[in-house]
């Protein structure tokens, strides 16, 4: 019994994650299944992203979920798989909504405050009568629908994991069109997060507008803004 199970472990590996995630969004009863992710939240540079998808679970067709069966946490993609991805997603969702909130806005407000009514925000809008609302590990408070926080969402539930992607998509799509707007910072390669190009950068050039300048990190320990 060992042995045949020890088989099947590297073919179990290799399936695609994306129709688990859509049976665990089944399993929790509702029609209607709303998930909600950011992408930036831990960047130096660029804005919060935060997307909401909603999925029909009853018009969603096996060739629908066959499609979908590179979801998965977003991070854990190719920028081309993300990509392939986005345009599927937007089809085949019954809402989508992106939030986006500036750097200047995160200084004033707080990152974590800003993440949270961002999140809100998103699954507000597409949530409806009868929904399910999930956002990856962050619980929201009254949402006026069923809410439920699930840690390590994007790895668990397809709605998340496709919000993952759109938030994800769109956030390096923006940092991807702002380096051309600021040259020398290389934001269409690090889009924004604390890798050593980008420290070097701020060392180097100072910041743009792009930048939170209340954000914690050892690049701005480093530095004196003024």
């Amino acid at each position: 019994m060992s042995g045949a199970g020890d088989a099947r472990t590297p073919a179990a590996r290799r399936r695609p994650p994306g129709p688990k995630l859509f049976r665990y969004d089944r399993s929790l009863g509702p029609r209607f299944v709303a998930g909600a992710d950011e992408a930036g939240r831990g960047c130096l540079a660029g804005p919060l992203v935060a997307a909401a998808v909603l999925f029909d679970q009853e018009r969603l067709r096996p060739a629908d979920i066959r499609s979908l069966s590179g979801l998965d946490d977003s991070k854990r993609q190719s920028p081309a798989a993300r990509a392939e991805l986005y345009p599927v997603i937007l089809r085949l969702a019954l809402k989508v909504c992106v939030v986006s909130r500036c750097a200047p806005g995160i200084d004033e407000r707080g990152l974590h405050k800003t993440n949270l009514a961002a999140l809100r925000d998103a699954l507000l809008g597409v949530a409806c009568d009868g929904s399910i609302c999930l956002s990856d590990g962050f619980a929201l408070g009254a949402l006026g629908f069923e809410h439920r926080a699930v840690i390590g969402g994007d790895s668990t539930s397809a709605a998340i994991a496709a919000a993952s992607v759109i938030a994800k998509e769109t956030r390096d799509r923006y940092m991807r069109r702002a380096d051309a707007r600021h040259p020398g910072w290389e934001f269409a390669q690090h889009v924004g997060y604390a890798t050593p190009e980008h420290r070097e950068a701020i060392r180097r050039l100072g910041v743009t507008p792009l930048h939170r300048l209340s954000f914690q990190s050892a690049a701005y320990q480093q530095l004196t803004f003024g």
